[in-house]
């Protein structure tokens, strides 16, 4: 096999499911989703049922060391086309000389799945990261950006024949975030709770499969600052002051800080007065999820969100306690929400 480049999820899973195995996968990285993706596929599918008991193995890597992992690998099939192989904790193999020299010349016969979580290869073992490549696939696991989420959240419903509206998105994206393990969880309860003629996600069916008020959010909040909405600002912070397990500052300031940060970039855009060009500048997938960076260059000048961006890293430090021995959470969200809209 020729040195992989630019391997991607998707690219995998074409070739798995396909039936073509390679002999040795390296997952790495800090998004546990794709790796636990990948592994558990070729757990289920590199062989039949009654192949497993004595061609499949799963060892972890503080428990075995990598001369061990590579006897194990060097072993031929019983009465099976190949035979499996799966380490996971594989960040935890120390000496890796043995497994380098494996890589190198594997065996044909073996899909050997080396599973390394919250990390990746040490970059100054570039002879061990070569041999991996000769003949496997080395692939790295990379956390989403939040931007990212609603594209994910969409295509996720979209295979599975669901449709979804914008705000319904953003309601899931803001309050889940980037932890797909969790947010895959969540979308596949809200699909089984979905009936068969109406196979739609809704604000509503957000409200009651996963815990988000369909007006008391996120979503909602950022829109009632985008559009300068006082009242509705207002209310929604009284509401979350009221029910602090609704939401907190410590949840929504992550939200906000995104949203100017990404809206002084958008004044930088070179065609700031097109959503496509925003859109475009932003890296969104979607023209209208610069809609409300459109509203917010309108609404705030340049100035404005620079000094926005800065009072929010002060009310950050406040809620993290320096320079603040007893504000609590709920009059320093009030104070932020009010220095932005004032």
């Amino acid at each position: 096999m020729a040195e992989a480049k630019n391997v991607s999820f998707e690219s995998i899973m074409r070739d798995l499911e396909a039936g073509k195995f390679a002999p040795v996968y390296y997952l790495m990285g800090d998004e546990s989703y794709y790796i636990d993706k990948i592994a558990d596929y070729i757990a289920d599918h590199a062989l039949r049922p009654e192949e497993r008991d004595f061609n499949q193995t799963v060892v972890f890597g503080s428990d075995v060391n990598a001369s061990q992992i590579a006897d194990l690998a060097r072993r031929y099939p019983m009465m099976a086309e190949r035979q499996v192989v799966i380490v996971k904790e594989a960040q935890n193999i120390k000496n890796t000389e043995a497994l380098e020299r494996y890589f190198a010349q594997p065996m044909a016969s073996t899909v050997l799945v080396m599973c390394h979580k919250n990390g990746k290869v040490d970059g100054r073992k570039s002879g061990y990261v070569k041999a991996i490549k000769s003949h496997g696939i080395l692939f790295e696991s990379m956390k989403l950006k939040d931007r990212e989420l609603p594209g994910f959240i969409e295509n996720y419903l979209k295979k599975r024949q669901i449709r979804i509206d914008a705000k319904s998105v953003q309601m899931i994206a803001e309050n889940i975030g980037a932890d797909l393990s969790r947010l895959t969880g969540e979308l596949d309860k809200v699909i089984i709770s979905l009936p068969e003629e109406n196979r739609v996600v809704t604000p509503q069916v957000v409200e009651e499969q996963i815990g988000v008020s369909k007006e008391f959010n996120g979503f909602e909040l950022r829109d009632a600052i985008v559009n300068r909405n006082v009242f509705k600002a207002n209310l929604i912070i009284k509401y979350f002051d009221e029910n602090p397990k609704a939401g907190s500052i410590y949840s929504f300031l992550p939200l906000l800080f995104n949203y100017f940060q990404n809206l002084m970039i958008a004044f930088y855009a070179p065609n700031n007065k097109s959503q496509e060009g925003v859109a475009d500048w932003l890296e969104f997938k979607n023209p209208w999820q610069a809609k409300d960076y459109m509203t917010g260059m309108r609404n705030y000048s340049g100035m404005k969100v620079m000094q926005i961006i800065s009072k929010m890293r002060e009310i950050d430090a406040k809620s993290k306690g320096l320079d603040n021995p007893n504000t609590p959470a709920g009059e320093l969200m009030k104070e932020l929400i009010f220095y932005i809209l004032h």
